[in-house]
């Protein structure tokens, strides 16, 4: 409680914290306003029949149920994202702006992938309508119609990934995440008022276990964020002029799940393509675009083969975006240049091999358990019949993620105040 109020009582941190609630609430007002032309009882059965768009309303914070203007949320920007990430493979001029320009190479790779949210916004607000109208839950729409709400959704996403980064930039928890965390936080009234009014005293037992599974839930997403691995580094003595440098001990801590809920979005990301891209091949042709949607509905309303493609998109991503935030390599260089080594392994390329490989085995670790975290909401579903129990598992996971990175952040600009008390 003390921390609580010291946060307060520094003039910065509390106004970064006001403005960011601000643009929260920003965001929490502009994904109340609707596309018009909606029949709502089936907009409303049409999304409790298909999961994945379950999960897509969850992370646009309800904006897309009610169909907004904010209705994509934040997902064609995670798409580029992880577009541009993959690029950086296979140019090395996109490898080197991310990885070797420092800040303005990262500033300047940030912006190529705002450019290519344009389009995969675009992209997908046009899948997604004329998904709507094949289902009927939209009223055909003329030309300029579909081009007006086209434009309207684009421009929707766009606001809001600059909100997103309006968060990041006061250093307070990642944009992306706080809005996806906002948009969950805001559900839940509506989630319990639904699981009130779906209760039956005979699935009493169902909700007592899944209650049990939250707590445990909570306690091993805080066990395994918090989790790391020590590696002992010592420093060698230097001599300069009178003095003498180094010769301590220190540790380098490498986390064990250093992607935090980042593969989970890019997975669900990812799992929602295929239904995009089978409404956006109606623009070349309607019958490969229902014989597509026929595929991927089949094949993504399995739940076993859904939760196996989710499981392995989880563990790819958590390892694909480890590789990306942490390079061994660098960090065996950086090692090297300060006079510092691992006890037992010679400097340069064997401890960056060491480094790599240590990465590798506690990764796995970490991404076994976001992919079981991630299917386990699914499996409960498949044993209990409790549909709302699907949606409660990841967002779980997610808000007491996100919680804890923003603590940790917090906590590090009231240390690097020095403000009194601070233990």
């Amino acid at each position: 409680m003390s921390r609580f109020l010291q946060i307060f009582k520094i003039p910065d941190i509390r106004n970064k914290i006001f403005a960011i609630l601000f643009i929260l609430l920003v965001f929490r007002l502009l994904a109340t306003i609707p596309v018009p032309g909606i029949d709502v009882e089936r907009l409303r059965t049409f999304f409790g029949s298909n999961q994945l768009l379950g999960f897509l309303n969850i992370f646009s914070g309800g904006a897309l149920s009610n169909l907004s203007i904010m209705m994509l949320g934040v997902g064609p920007y995670i798409t580029a994202t992880i577009i541009m990430q993959l690029l950086t493979m296979i140019f090395p001029m996109l490898k080197k702006m991310y990885y070797e320009d420092g800040p303005v190479g990262r500033a300047k790779f940030s912006r190529y992938s705002r450019y290519l949210t344009v389009p995969l916004a675009a992209l997908q607000s046009y899948g997604f309508l004329n998904l709507l109208i094949s289902q009927q839950v939209l009223a055909p729409l003329a030309g300029w119609e579909l081009i007006r709400d086209i434009v309207v959704i684009t421009a929707g996403t766009m606001v809001l990934t600059w909100l997103g980064e309006l968060i990041t930039e006061y250093k307070i928890g990642n944009g992306v995440s706080l809005i996806i965390f906002a948009g969950i936080v805001s559900q839940l009234p509506q989630t319990i008022k639904g699981a009130i009014l779906t209760y039956d005293p005979a699935v009493l037992p169902t909700y007592i276990i899944f209650a049990i599974l939250s707590v445990v839930i909570i306690g091993a997403v805080v066990f395994v964020n918090e989790g790391e691995r020590k590696i002992p580094i010592s420093y060698a003595k230097r001599v300069r002029g009178n003095k003498m440098y180094g010769g301590v001990a220190t540790y380098l801590p490498l986390k064990i799940n250093q992607a935090g809920v980042i593969p989970i979005i890019f997975a669900i990301s990812l799992l929602l393509f295929p239904q995009f891209f089978a409404q956006i091949a109606s623009i070349f042709s309607p019958e490969l675009s229902v014989k597509l949607q026929e595929l991927v509905t089949r094949l993504l309303s399995n739940q076993v083969i859904y939760g196996s493609i989710y499981f392995v998109l989880v563990i790819v991503f958590t390892y694909f975006y480890t590789a990306i935030t942490f390079d061994p390599q660098e960090i065996s260089k950086n090692l090297q240049r300060s006079g510092g080594f691992v006890l037992g392994i010679r400097p340069g390329q064997p401890t960056g091999d060491f480094l790599k490989k240590i990465t590798h085995r506690i990764t796995l670790f970490g991404a076994i358990f976001l992919g079981l975290i991630a299917v386990l909401p699914i499996a409960t579903q498949l044993v209990t019949g409790v549909k709302i129990l699907t949606i409660g598992g990841t967002a779980l996971l997610i808000v007491v993620s996100v919680a804890l990175e923003v603590m940790k952040q917090i906590d590090s600009q009231l240390v690097s105040r020095e403000y009194e008390g601070i233990q």
